[in-house]
């Protein structure tokens, strides 16, 4: 398990936050990589459905992964743990003066920058980060330390990718 977790899913993780708003149909291809991944470390039956064993062995869905790296980078850049250039394109709304009087002004929300094309633009560092930090809990986003956030981060995301039924 340990050969498949350093040589395939340190390859899949590698700088996928640049993968965010990327079209359904490339992050099937993806999902599929994980897919066989996860077979390779559990054998099982060619037609047998794969969600149990992501589950079990406790990993997210690549959409998940992403939202994940990205919410990370995120949560760093406004500690001031993350590169000045990335940080420099968030800004919270609580800051803007213009909306200080919003009851939006009292979340940890994030200001989403208009985009002319959402092929491109959506996929911008600023806009996919505000998005998933928007997206987020207010439990997540205001945890005290990175260690935290990043369990409380993962819980929500496995919660949302795999449903108790």
């Amino acid at each position: 398990m340990s050969l498949v977790v350093s040589l395939v899913l340190s390859r899949l993780d590698y700088g996928n936050a640049t993968l965010a708003g990327l079209p359904g149909h490339l992050i099937d291809r993806l999902q599929s990589v994980l897919n066989a991944a996860a077979r390779l470390v559990n054998p099982v039956g060619k037609f047998e459905h794969v969600t149990p064993l992501l589950r079990d062995l406790h990993w997210l869905r690549v959409g998940q992964r992403v939202e994940f790296k990205l919410a990370v980078l995120v949560y760093r850049c406004l500690n001031g743990q993350g590169p000045p250039y990335l940080a420099s394109d968030l800004h919270r709304v609580a800051d803007l003066d213009t909306r200080r009087r919003l009851r939006s002004s009292s979340s940890d929300a994030l200001t989403v920058p208009l985009t002319r094309l959402s092929t491109v633009g959506d996929r911008a560092f600023p806009v996919a980060a505000a998005r998933v930090w928007n997206g987020s809990p207010s439990s997540v986003t205001s945890s005290p330390s990175l260690a935290t956030f990043k369990r409380n981060l993962k819980t929500e995301l496995f919660a949302r990718s795999y449903p108790v039924r």
